[in-house]
């Protein structure tokens, strides 16, 4: 495995432990406590959950050339987090599995996503470096709504350092 395409695979790894650990903090969270308003760019965690979700779906669908582009925004929000949760993790191994079967030549080719303006075409591995960033971005401001439900938000950056390491990410180490 190249370089590039092993640090894309510890970034999908990466995301798929701090979902589990942002929605294992979830535990035990009314589904009015889900919705409630909390502050962030998107109202509530559910709205900031399910944005993550569904464009995870919308770069995973484009990169796997499932041909449903912007349809995916038309399936409703999932309403409770722990279906949320479990579609998560799926998207999640399906971009674990994207990115170990990635070729050095698979990094460079070009990915098409729909867009409102018409088709934009990218390269695959601009694409994966996407997805990764958009839910990092996202993940943080969920993490602020979780601390704003009084949940203490759980510790999302122990993964990558031997120093540190959460034993729960332990496993893709291994």
């Amino acid at each position: 495995m190249t370089g590039a395409i092993a640090i894309l695979l510890r970034m999908a790894q990466n995301n798929a432990w701090a979902n589990g650990r942002l929605y294992a903090a979830l535990q035990g969270m009314d589904r009015a406590a889900f919705h409630a308003p909390r502050p962030g760019f998107f109202p509530s965690l559910k709205a900031t959950l399910n944005h993550i979700h569904q464009v995870d779906l919308y770069y995973l669908d484009a990169l796997e050339n499932g041909g449903v582009g912007r349809a995916v925004y038309d399936a409703p929000e999932i309403d409770d987090i722990a279906p949320l949760r479990a579609a998560q993790a799926a998207a999640d191994a399906r971009l674990i599995a994207f990115c170990a079967d990635l070729t050095p030549d698979a990094l460079a080719t070009p990915c098409t996503t729909d867009r409102p303006e018409g088709s934009v075409t990218e390269t695959t591995g601009a694409l994966v470096l996407h997805l990764i960033q958009h839910q990092i971005h996202h993940r943080g401001q969920a993490h602020v709504q979780v601390q704003a439900a009084g949940i203490a938000p759980p510790q999302l950056d122990d993964f990558h350092l031997d120093y540190g390491r959460h034993a729960d990410a332990q496993r893709y180490f291994e």
